[in-house]
């Protein structure tokens, strides 16, 4: 199992630089302006063969010192529910700052595994300026510049430590793992009370009604598996900005320990930015995605409604078009079975094995009638190919100068591979190799 580390600290101390390098790609917008991160954002990380998940909390802060205070004290408070790590980022530059005091005395009651960073120290003058940082009572720090990345490497080797391996226990468990996920009031809970038949989970029509992951073991009509109903999650008095956090936070972690993932979208609503956001979660972690529209009997239907509703969900997630997509109504009970056959159908996708004498058969023809456009005057043959022994379809193409595959040829060769062997509703990962 994936652990979460949240980075938290107060505005422009290089949060979103060091997520930046953590995750290896510019996905956070980073400025010298305080406060630039107004969305939270997530990435995946690996170091020393283990994998695990970043969310720099960001925060948008505006207003006198007591608002700061409020905000950093509800940020840090939200980041400390649901992380495993805690990656607390100070700056050497400016020392230590009533913000820091007030977010630290937050962390010295925390039992989670927690670490220090003081960034922007690039040089032996601030090294020994950053001894400072022990007033803030919570121990040894790690002295990094998120800039150039110099004493990152150590600070993840120290984070790393702290995630566990995967225990038996974890590979025994093979019952499958269905991750019922989507914004607030979306019709999660009763999408998962229709099928089992039972007022399981509280419903009402206050988004964020469920506050926990709630596991409830299905078995019925020949399936067997669990389903996770996640939450939206907030207490009336949350501002709006803390629930969509929220709810992101506890997808993430539904959808890192499931097999599949069923987003669930309000028909009502359309497929809005928060479930696309949701969408290339799941397919980020290389999960299997089902997506359910719910409320179908709301909505006013006419000839092509439900052909041009598909279509729209179909261009927002493109290229990744192979997906199912089943219109239902849990109030009704319209089509939940085949919402449930249709995610176990993609749960036996995720696992499908292809012999290697038939792929080869198979690709290589493809490949010999449309081979990899020549660049510069030279001509790319693939010699070989098989799927490799993972956990999700991954599948290895070894030719004579990989190096000059581009991209659009890995979307012909996924789309080939998608005709001949249904991946429906299953992400494709495919490399090409030095023959």
């Amino acid at each position: 199992m994936s652990s979460i580390v949240a980075i938290v600290g107060r505005p422009n101390v290089g949060k979103s630089t060091l997520f930046n390098r953590l995750i290896k790609r510019r996905e956070a917008i980073v400025d010298s302006v305080s406060g630039v991160t107004r969305d939270r954002h997530y990435g995946k990380s690996e170091w020393n063969g283990k994998e695990f998940s970043v969310i720099d909390t960001g925060g948008y802060v505006v207003g006198s010192d007591d608002i700061f205070e409020e905000e950093i004290r509800k940020q840090v408070q939200l980041a400390l529910d649901e992380a495993d790590i805690i990656l607390f980022v100070v700056d050497v530059e400016q020392g230590i700052t009533p913000m820091d005091d007030a977010v630290a005395k937050i962390l010295r009651q925390v039992e989670k595994p927690l670490f220090m960073a003081v960034n922007k120290v690039d040089n032996a003058m601030r090294a020994a300026d950053a001894v400072e940082f022990y007033n803030l009572g919570l121990g040894d720090y790690h002295t990094i510049s998120s800039v150039n990345g110099s004493g990152t490497g150590d600070l993840l080797d120290a984070i790393v430590e702290k995630i566990p391996e995967p225990t038996e226990d974890d590979k025994e468990n093979e019952l499958p793992r269905f991750a019922v996920v989507g914004r607030p009031n979306a019709g999660k809970s009763s999408f998962i009370n229709a099928l089992i038949g039972e007022d399981r989970n509280i419903v009402t029509n206050i988004a964020g009604t469920t506050r926990d992951s709630i596991d409830t073991k299905y078995n019925r009509f020949g399936f067997e598996f669990n389903l996770v109903d996640t939450a939206g999650i907030r207490k009336k008095s949350k501002v709006k900005e803390d629930l969509e956090f929220y709810s992101v936070m506890r997808a993430v972690r539904a959808i890192e320990h499931c097999d599949v993932a069923v987003v669930v979208v309000d028909a009502t609503r359309g497929f809005e930015g928060q479930d696309e956001k949701i969408f290339w979660l799941a397919e980020k972690n290389r999960k299997g995605i089902v997506i359910l529209v719910n409320k179908w009997d709301l909505v006013e239907k006419e000839t092509n409604t439900m052909r041009d509703f598909e279509r729209k969900i179909r261009e927002t997630v493109a290229p990744f078009t192979d997906i199912p997509i089943v219109f239902i109504s849990a109030l009704t009970k319209q089509r939940i079975f085949k919402a449930i056959e249709t995610a176990v159908e993609v749960f036996e996708n995720r696992k499908r094995k292809i012999q290697t004498s038939k792929l080869n058969e198979t690709m290589l023809e493809i490949m010999q009638h449309t081979p990899p456009p020549a660049i510069k005057g030279k001509f790319i043959k693939i010699k070989y190919c098989m799927q490799l022994p993972t956990h999700t379809p991954q599948f290895a193409f070894f030719a004579n100068l990989p190096q000059y595959i581009r991209d659009p040829y890995k979307r012909f060769v996924e789309n080939k591979l998608r005709e001949h062997y249904d991946f429906s509703g299953v992400p494709i990962s495919i490399y090409f190799r030095q023959k």
